[in-house]
């Protein structure tokens, strides 16, 4: 089952406050990947993990592509209460260490 990040939030995501932490703005600037991919990928990508026991908050892992079609995870935490999602960091998946798809961790 496909699931997005606004099925696991409540209300509407452009709601939402999005900040970026200090080590995923360097990381994007390092691995040439925007704001707007990290927007895109928020708005349509698919939660492909989810860490309900992540301190401070829960965070999930998200996959989905750009707008030219590159292929992106990002770490998100998830605040609900207060309508924030915090970008941990994001990048462009290996695959010798994810499936075809990107989806799923290889053994």
């Amino acid at each position: 089952m496909i699931t997005f990040l606004s099925d696991q939030i409540s209300g509407n995501i452009q709601d939402y406050e999005i900040h970026f932490r200090i080590h995923a703005s360097r990381r994007m600037f390092q691995r040439n990947i925007s704001q707007n991919d990290v927007e895109h990928l928020l708005q349509y990508g698919t939660i492909i993990e989810q860490y309900d026991d992540d301190f401070p908050l829960p965070s999930l892992l998200l996959l989905g592509n750009n707008h030219q079609g590159r292929p992106l995870h990002a770490v998100v935490g998830l605040n609900d209460k207060d309508q924030k999602l915090i970008v941990i960091t994001a990048y462009e998946p290996d695959p010798t260490k994810w499936t075809d798809n990107f989806s799923r961790r290889k053994l």
